[in-house]
């Protein structure tokens, strides 16, 4: 004989879902925004109580899923939404779409090619192709890398909302106090102007990097593709050789595009 359910367990069950369905608008509020959110926007978007939103992001905040924002009555995602989104990532098949485009990359350039994805506030790389040549960019996969240095991170920064630049920004001068801002902004907007990023001995290693930024269908950029190698081997950026070099990895990093606006149209 087969037992109905109470009604009280019913109700629980309603309400568990409930609970649920709100927790999971809180985050997707936070994961289509372009900057840091309050409670009273919170409550106003998903039209909750604003009692309701503080008591889900205390309960977030006390998981590191979400953050308090320094100074402010604002939350932004927190350390382990970033560990969630690495493994996103990691589900998903963007390495394996790049690797022909990247092996092409190598072939052409014969330096290593690299796969970099945005991560919350962060670069990761993905993967890479090492160069065949003895002196050459190797590349470790994993650690997370600031969005205001490297033409790998300023290929995708210079594609996101501005108060990534903003925070990027703040950061560098943290450590580099005399950075010059105006230059700083300008060079993001010649990323954006030309379509990639160069990089060389920028931070002292002797190694330099083109970059390119690739995107998601609805145009919102996902990572770059790079080309990188010991700066002795990159030209000039006056130089014809560093144009066809940029073209090559444009066109990478637009194939690894146009698969993914491919993918999500079947």
């Amino acid at each position: 004989m087969v037992t109905p359910p109470s009604s009280t367990s019913l109700a629980e069950t309603s309400t568990g879902t409930e609970s649920a369905d709100r927790v999971a608008d809180v985050l997707l509020a936070f994961a289509q925004s372009d900057r840091a959110l309050g409670v009273s926007e919170i409550a106003r978007r998903l039209h909750l109580s604003k009692a309701v939103v503080h008591r889900i992001l205390q309960s977030l905040a006390s998981r590191s899923i979400v953050q308090p924002m320094a100074g402010e009555s604002t939350y932004s995602l927190g350390p382990a939404a970033i560990g969630l989104g690495m493994k996103a990532w990691s589900q998903l098949d963007v390495r394996s779409i790049a690797a022909p485009v990247l092996r092409t990359l190598r072939a052409e350039t014969r330096e290593t090619a690299t796969l970099s994805v945005l991560v919350g506030h962060r670069r990761v790389y993905l993967d890479q192709y090492e160069s065949p040549q003895e002196v050459k960019m190797v590349v470790e996969i994993g650690p997370q890398f600031p969005l205001h240095s490297g033409a790998s991170s300023r290929a995708i920064l210079a594609f996101l909302p501005d108060h990534f630049a903003v925070e990027a920004l703040e950061e560098l001068q943290g450590t580099t106090p005399d950075v010059d801002a105006v230059s700083f902004r300008e060079r993001l907007a010649e990323i954006r102007d030309i379509g990639y990023a160069t990089s060389i001995n920028e931070r002292n290693t002797g190694a330099a990097s083109i970059a390119a930024p690739f995107f998601d269908a609805s145009n919102h950029v996902l990572g770059s593709v790079s080309s990188s190698g010991p700066a002795f081997r990159y030209a000039s950026t006056a130089d014809e050789q560093h144009a066809i070099h940029a073209r090559q990895v444009v066109t990478a990093a637009r194939s690894i595009t146009q698969i993914l606006e491919a993918r999500a149209t079947r």
